[in-house]
């Protein structure tokens, strides 16, 4: 099944890598050495939660969208190797793509995406 991630109803992802797990949250990109352009992972939480994101062993920089549990944008960052780090609160899903994917594509806070959670 093809999983596509849209924002304002145009494609904006369409290789979607879903970490629901402990173990798939915390490993997230660490260790590969690049994602492609129309890639997107997105963690999906339980509940909304404080979250805290670290970029120990991820070898490429990321932009990372924060959602809150209707989907919609709360909050945009852009994170650099090894260094990065950004915590949030009440955030239920974090998606993480392609470095330049927030500018490319207009990302601003209070907008909403549009994918299907499957469970």
């Amino acid at each position: 099944m093809l999983h596509l991630l849209k924002y304002k109803g145009m494609e904006v992802a369409k290789k979607i890598e879903f970490a629901r797990g402990i173990f798939e949250q915390t490993l997230g990109l660490m260790f590969r050495r690049n994602i492609p352009a129309d890639y997107a992972m997105i963690f999906v939480l339980k509940e909304p939660s404080p979250v805290n994101i670290h970029m120990l062993f991820v070898f490429f920089p990321i932009d990372v969208i924060f959602l809150n549990s209707e989907k919609k944008i709360t909050g945009l960052s852009y994170l650099k190797p090894w260094a990065g780090y950004k915590s949030m609160k009440d955030i239920r899903y974090i998606i993480e793509m392609k470095k330049g994917s927030i500018e490319k594509n207009k990302f601003s806070v209070g907008e909403q995406m549009d994918f299907e959670d499957i469970s």
